[in-house]
């Protein structure tokens, strides 16, 4: 496949967010889309329909670790294309990709909730397919890289995408960078940083008691990583009216590349 991907943001805030949707998103390539997370519930269906992503697109998701506002989304997509697959919708399989104990605990979610119908489905047409650290992938088209990225909490692993256009994009999860991923991060052309709250506003989010970083931070970050497009995401939710404007202002201080801080359902071509 050749051409332009696209990202579609599906989400961008934090698990406790009620202003916007949990951080999720997708990548189109073409007709066919790859599913990064999918938020806490089933308010991922609106997002998606929002969006004008189609059950029938999707065959491929990642997820990146077992936190409610990243899986129980999952359980919600996996339920509604099974059902699509007993109506005679859906072509083909669905591969679900993340870590051995982000697919057991999917999986274990998955039978104590669905009904029998769809579960059937399960190690057929509907594959929990674990990755090792450094695994390669298919979606969508393109060629990844899943790697750990050395939580200091639940296991999470973060990936590296080929894009059709060459470029490369990289995914670091929700916590805070570490030194093992330097060689997915350094030099990307996108690289996809959480930012919990902007540094002037620490004190207010507590950012660092939670493990995780402020706009100026991923600022310092992708200037030490030389990488080409910063993109922010995984904020808090009580400053949305001005967040584009002060998270990038912030960011910019440290680093003179691009900055981006998307909206719930902004589009930007990779």
């Amino acid at each position: 496949m050749h051409g332009m991907a696209e990202l579609v943001m599906l989400g961008t805030g934090n698990a406790a967010v009620t202003q916007c949707y949990n951080t999720c998103f997708a990548v189109r390539n073409g007709e066919f889309v790859f599913l990064v997370d999918a938020g806490g519930g089933n308010g991922i269906l609106h997002q998606l329909e929002s969006a004008g992503i189609t059950l029938q697109s999707i065959h491929q998701i990642f997820v990146t670790h077992t936190h409610t506002d990243h899986i129980l989304g999952v359980v919600w997509v996996v339920r509604m294309i099974a059902q699509s697959m007993n109506a005679g919708k859906y072509r083909d399989a669905l591969q679900v990709y993340g870590h051995a104990e982000a697919m057991q605990v999917l999986e274990m979610i998955c039978r104590s909730t669905l009904p029998a119908k769809v579960c059937a489905h399960f190690g057929k047409d509907i594959l929990f397919c674990p990755l090792e650290d450094h695994a390669e992938f298919e979606a969508a088209g393109m060629q990844g890289c899943a790697f750990d990225i050395g939580s200091t909490k639940a296991q999470q692993f973060g990936f590296s995408l080929r894009l059709p256009c060459g470029k490369r994009f990289t995914c670091l999860g929700d916590e805070p960078y570490n030194e093992r991923a330097r060689d997915f991060a350094a030099g990307a052309d996108w690289l996809l940083c959480e930012a919990f709250c902007l540094y002037e506003d620490r004190e207010r989010f507590n950012p660092y008691e939670k493990h995780h970083s402020t706009a100026a931070d991923a600022g310092r970050l992708a200037a030490q990583l030389g990488v080409v497009n910063l993109l922010l995401y995984h904020t808090e939710d009580k400053t949305l009216a001005t967040r584009r404007e002060c998270y990038t202002r912030e960011a910019a201080a440290y680093f003179a590349g691009i900055i981006h801080v998307p909206d719930d359902l902004e589009c930007l071509s990779l």
